[in-house]
């Protein structure tokens, strides 16, 4: 069903513009943050990931739960079925889509943060999980692309209780025999560490958006640093910082959507967590109105940022997606290309609370003029 095209306003900036829509919901009435999702077989995967089982919150007394669910749409009308589970519950970890198989790195559950790699195949209606060597040590919330049959993992957290985020840059190589893949430790980038930060890829170029550090506030606790810097690495050359972006993006829907459009290579940023609320969020609780659904857009030989759009910009779709009012883009999610579209499945739309909604958006190249 069509549901909102982007505004005439985004349109006149020469900014891309998408239609968009919905698939059919997760199988689950609270959804999921964190899963793992890509493509298998022509097939789209949502797997692990977590919730608050009972719609709670912390702040109600409830406690995050992961799942070990395997969940598989065949085709876009049609209806999720679940066909496997995971060797246990996981999320949080990095999605990578590579020979018809969906790759996992890392991750968490209530026991801590893991190492693990594994790849998840679907075909002929069955599910079929394979390992793969480890991380070099355990990751959560990091930020990882495929350059070539290159994976790359960028920051995150080692471990729960940490009290800084991760530096590190690593990469494996996919196209080396199975028994001779092992992974390369590289230069990190010239900036602060961070988790939560959004992947890119250009050519054989990778790039990272945003994040956030960790510090000590003094208090006993841990607070976030919200990052607006942005680096680019090509194997061979290093690192070369990119102008500072306009606001955080922290765990925003990743990869970040790379097209060409009108001639131009751009980067797109789908929300994300920008900090303007976060002293608030606290005090807000249930009455936090969500995270951004500004589209912000990258000119990759200006090296420039720029606003494109927002998500739902139509106040009558807007009203079928957003019935409590809240923002709908999700945090925690990945984006996955399907069938032509992108696809965010599931994800966290404010602070605790989840959705099982599996949100759509197809770009069009050349519009109408009217």
């Amino acid at each position: 069903m069509l549901l909102a095209v982007n505004s005439k306003a985004q349109q006149n900036t020469g900014s891309p513009h998408f239609r968009w829509s919905q698939l059919t919901a997760l199988p689950d009435k609270h959804g999921f943050a964190g899963s793992f999702a890509g493509v298998s077989n022509g097939c789209l995967i949502v797997a692990g990931g977590a919730n608050f089982p009972d719609g709670g919150a912390p702040w109600t007394g409830s406690k995050k739960a992961w799942t070990d669910k395997i969940f598989v749409l065949e085709k876009p009308d049609g209806a999720w079925k679940e066909a496997g589970r995971l060797s246990q519950p996981l999320g949080y970890g990095v999605s990578i889509v590579y020979n018809n198989q969906l790759i996992c790195f890392g991750g968490s559950n209530a026991k801590g943060h893991y190492k693990d790699v594994f790849s998840i195949t679907y075909q002929h209606g069955k599910i079929n999980i394979r390992k793969l060597p480890n991380l070099p040590t355990t990751l959560a919330n990091s930020a990882g692309a495929l350059v070539g049959n290159t994976v790359y993992i960028a920051g995150g957290l080692i471990s729960p209780d940490d009290k800084h985020a991760a530096r590190n840059l690593w990469s494996i190589d996919l196209a080396q025999p199975a028994d001779k893949q092992t992974w390369q430790i590289l230069e990190t980038w010239p900036g602060p560490e961070r988790m939560l930060s959004v992947a890119g890829v250009k050519n054989d170029s990778f790039y990272i958006f945003s994040g956030a550090g960790l510090t000590d506030d003094g208090k006993g606790s841990v607070k976030r640093i919200y990052l607006m810097d942005a680096y680019k690495y090509k194997k061979g050359k290093g690192w070369k910082k990119l102008h500072n972006m306009p606001y955080a993006t922290v765990a925003a829907a990743g990869p970040a959507y790379y097209l060409k459009h009108h001639e131009k290579d751009l980067f797109l940023i789908f929300g994300g967590d920008d900090g303007k609320m976060v002293e608030a969020a606290g005090e807000l609780k249930d009455k936090h109105p969500g995270f951004t659904a500004n589209i912000l857009g990258y000119d990759v030989a200006r090296n420039s940022w720029f606003d494109a759009g927002k998500i739902f910009t139509d106040k009558k779709s807007d009203s079928v997606l957003n019935p409590n009012n809240s923002i709908w883009l999700p945090v925690t999610t990945t984006s996955v290309l399907w069938n032509g579209s992108l696809i965010f499945p599931g994800g966290e739309v404010r602070p605790a609370v989840r959705t099982p909604r599996v949100l759509r958006a197809t770009y069009i190249p050349v519009l109408n003029k009217e």
